[in-house]
């Protein structure tokens, strides 16, 4: 079986920094070539994924001034991949809404996951082309799209790439996009009430400048409050891996939520504020605790105890690259399946 995975082509896969999807696909890419399978991955020319790649456009470019910027070269981008695809590949795996009307121009089966929460307009594409098989990330972004038919397969990652310690050190940490939703400034609220050290990584992106400005730089004193910039993976392990706990404070529906399962893998566990996703990735008291406000988030950090080593075979157990490759595999030879047992129906009428 032979595979197209489609990804943007701003970030390169796996990101070198920022890009939670394209560090999805650069999971998956590999896991499925260890499941025997035959994985091309449309990217741009600087991705270093370990399978075949195509591209359009050499370089990366992030992060877009605006949100609408580079439309046309998004575009440009999926129409051609999805031509390449349906002359190479046997199933074509879709990432982003953008690219779900090109699913018009091949007969090849289309499987689309969906890496965004839930928004009116993106809900009226995916009923535009009820052909294609969607997958949601979590169970919640599921019945976020009620009239959507959709497998809910969660993110997995490969535990190799990231480095477990027993030993971890008297500070907690946040990673992720420097943000309202994602709670930066709760984190430092809580993070000082604790009394513990803050370590910050994160990218600011042009449109949240201001936030950075008022709500999180006045509180960084190289001390309690660190801010170390955008996390590579060499940054990402060495401050998750020797972390107390990750800090998930968010304030939106999070569609699955990737650092918290990287934390897990490093052994450290996430503290968290409900929201979309996170009661099926946390597992209160063997991976983080979720926490309704902040008095309970203080009072789990000052009480942690947790075991690494359970918290690491917990993501082993639900969250790995392999459990998800074997289902995502199983996923396109259904609908490869599929399509041929319809394409028989019609030609026997």
């Amino acid at each position: 079986m032979r595979i197209g995975l489609i990804a943007s082509p701003y970030i390169s896969v796996p990101p070198v920094r920022y890009g939670g999807t394209e560090l999805f696909i650069a999971h998956l890419a590999e896991a499925l070539i260890q499941l025997g399978a035959d994985v091309t991955v449309y990217t741009n020319g600087e991705s270093g994924v370990r399978s075949d790649r195509r591209f359009l456009y050499p370089f990366s470019q992030w992060p877009l001034p605006s949100a609408n910027s580079g439309m046309l070269k998004e575009l440009d981008h999926f129409s051609w991949a999805v031509q390449a695809a349906s002359s190479e590949c046997d199933v074509i795996h879709l990432n982003s809404t953008v690219s779900v009307p090109f699913s018009r121009f091949t007969d090849k089966p289309v499987i689309c996951t969906l890496h965004h929460p839930p928004e009116p307009q993106l809900t009226d594409i995916y009923e535009r082309y009820p052909d294609v098989t969607y997958v949601a990330i979590s169970a919640d972004q599921a019945r976020s799209h009620p009239t959507v038919p959709s497998r809910v397969i969660y993110h997995g990652i490969d535990l190799d790439r990231y480095e477990f310690s027993n030993q971890k050190q008297p500070y907690v940490c946040f990673l992720g996009r420097i943000c309202p939703i994602k709670g930066t400034h709760h984190a430092i609220s809580i993070a000082k009430r604790a009394g513990i050290q803050l370590k910050i990584c994160g990218e600011i992106q042009p449109m949240f400048k201001s936030y950075f400005e008022s709500e999180i730089r006045p509180h960084i004193d190289g001390k309690q409050v660190q801010f170390l910039g955008e996390a590579d993976m060499a940054l990402k392990n060495d401050v998750l891996r020797s972390a107390s706990a990750l800090l998930f404070p968010i304030e939106w529906s999070e569609p699955f939520g990737l650092i918290m399962i990287e934390a897990m893998a490093c052994g450290t566990p996430v503290i968290a504020y409900p929201g979309g996703a996170v009661d099926e990735v946390v597992r209160n008291g063997v991976s983080g605790w979720m926490c309704c406000d902040e008095d309970e988030a203080v009072a789990a950090i000052r009480n942690l105890d947790f075991r690494p080593e359970l918290v690491r075979r917990y993501v082993k157990e639900n969250f790995s690259s392999d459990v998800m490759a074997k289902r995502y595999l199983a996923l396109y030879s259904d609908s490869i399946e599929k399509l041929h047992v319809n394409g028989t129906e019609l030609l026997e009428v």
